[in-house]
């Protein structure tokens, strides 16, 4: 984080709404205490409305260069808590310093007007927003190439499609020399193409040192792109800190508070019985000092299990942290139960410099052999190989406990990935837990690199070439003929 001075500052803020059944209490509460005072009665002058909290004592601190991410359910005060920060609204308690200028990517083209064209819109948004004439003469190329509308930009605003609207307004906002950037939810504006457009802005804006405060339900994005996070929660903060930690309590704390528990102990599966004693298996698990113990990592649950310990192995059992492109990593980890759950969920997550999640995988998705039931006091211990077929770099990986209904488990192949997924209890994660690094094969058998990019697909690659047809081409054509002696 940066050492200089904040560019906002919240301390002790709260926010307040007076809520009103209909019209006329609104009016009672204006005039009649009013008139009761100057007519010099005594006693508590009658409320005819409840009292609504939006934010309840909201603190933290934001520097330049830093880029804070805000979730939370709907409801939860976000947005109030950007508009207080944009100057539209007014706290009800506590202090808001905002020193510098502010973009805030809201309501994108509130201040449009439908019948000016859009030339003459970004004209008159950018002069509201505090650009001069000359900043605005200079900048209008750059505005008009992202929206990207063609000729529509002499168009009237009311003949635009809703997306040609949002690309125009959020260029105008993008392309603003502000200090601090409050984004709610813009960056998924537009297609494709578009919402690249808007990322690598972003990164843009991230590197000239601005601050950024970032609202999104997509916590892909408060990964990547944010240092730290808020967590709001009915109008108050559950956790600030780190962005990946914080988007694992925003799963935790919205997820479904109990599952059913098989009442009985099935038989376990006949694969499974060398779970039991897998620590006299050195093949399937490897000496005690490969493992970290994990009672000093951060473990961000709900208090049914606690990881142990865990470890990350080469394809020989041999702890390692850095590898070679496309070579396999053994991930394992155990975890004691504090209470009895149904079907356990193990998996890895690997995460790139950037924050991008490039892998995702576990138990769920390779629908391994499990029991149903499993009861208090059960030690789960995971075995998971993943093969490193990414991008040179290092990477942060996480491993997690969750558990599933054996019914949902079960009927997995019909139902779709939304029904699954709120379905799942997440018992325990360690969002940090460790680093490993892939670097270039000592040997191998063609290129250097097995491919460009994050990761490598699996694929296939043919060739078919027609030397008839390039034989009868180098006879009519001279030019093509001409071409093959020079190769």
């Amino acid at each position: 984080m940066s050492s200089e001075a904040p560019i906002i500052s919240v301390r002790g803020m709260s926010k307040r709404y007076d809520i009103y059944e209909n019209p006329r209490d609104r009016l009672k509460q204006m005039v009649l205490p009013r008139l009761a005072g100057l007519l010099g009665r005594k006693g508590t002058p009658p409320i005819y409305h409840r009292e609504f909290w939006a934010l309840r004592d909201i603190s933290f601190e934001v520097r330049p260069g830093e880029t804070l991410g805000i979730i939370g359910r709907n409801g939860g005060g976000k947005s109030t808590l950007l508009q207080i920060l944009a100057g539209t609204l007014a706290a009800t308690e506590g202090e808001v310093t905002v020193n510098g200028r502010v973009a805030a990517l809201l309501e994108l083209g509130s201040g449009f007007n439908p019948e000016f064209s859009g030339r003459d819109n970004v004209m008159l948004n950018a002069r509201i927003l505090g650009l001069s004439r000359e900043d605005i003469e200079r900048r209008y190329q750059q505005i008009v190439d992202f929206a990207d509308i063609g000729d529509f930009i002499d168009q009237p605003v009311k003949t635009y499609s809703s997306g040609m609207f949002v690309r125009l307004a959020f260029a105008v906002q993008a392309h603003i020399d502000a200090s601090i950037v409050i984004i709610d939810e813009a960056l998924a504006v537009g297609d494709v193409f578009f919402r690249q457009k808007c990322y690598a802005r972003l990164e843009e804006v991230r590197a000239s040192g601005a601050a950024v405060l970032l609202v999104s339900h997509a916590m892909t994005d408060i990964e990547q792109f944010c240092d730290r996070a808020i967590l709001l929660d009915k109008g108050e903060v559950r956790f600030i800190g780190e962005a990946t930690e914080a988007a694992k309590h925003y799963y935790q704390l919205y997820q479904a508070g109990s599952i059913e528990v098989q009442p009985a102990r099935p038989a376990v599966h006949p694969d499974l019985e060398l779970s039991r004693s897998a620590t006299g298996h050195p093949e399937f698990w490897p000496q005690d000092a490969a493992f970290i113990d994990a009672s000093h990592r951060t473990q961000i649950g709900n208090g049914w299990a606690t990881c142990l310990r865990y470890a990350v192995c080469d394809a020989h059992g041999n702890p390692a942290t850095s590898f070679a492109q496309g070579e396999d990593a053994v991930f394992y980890s155990e975890f004691l139960l504090s209470e009895p759950i149904s079907v356990p969920l193990v998996g890895v997550v690997l995460q790139n410099e950037r924050g991008i999640n490039v892998h995702g995988k576990g138990s769920l998705e390779y629908k391994s052999a499990t029991p149903k039931y499993l009861p208090a006091a059960t030690i789960v211990r995971a075995r998971q190989t993943v093969a490193l077929n990414l991008e040179l770099g290092e990477y942060t990986f996480e491993i997690g406990l969750a558990t599933i209904d054996a019914s949902t488990y079960e009927q997995m192949s019909a139902l779709n990935h939304e029904k699954i997924f709120s379905k799942i209890v997440r018992i325990c994660h360690l969002p940090k837990a460790g680093v490993l690094a892939i670097g270039w094969r000592p040997v191998r058998d063609g290129a250097a690199l097995t491919h460009h990019g994050i990761a490598d697909l699996p694929g296939s690659f043919e060739y078919a070439f027609d030397y008839d047809n390039a034989a009868q081409r180098g006879a009519n054509d001279t030019f093509n003929r001409g071409s093959a002696e020079r190769v």
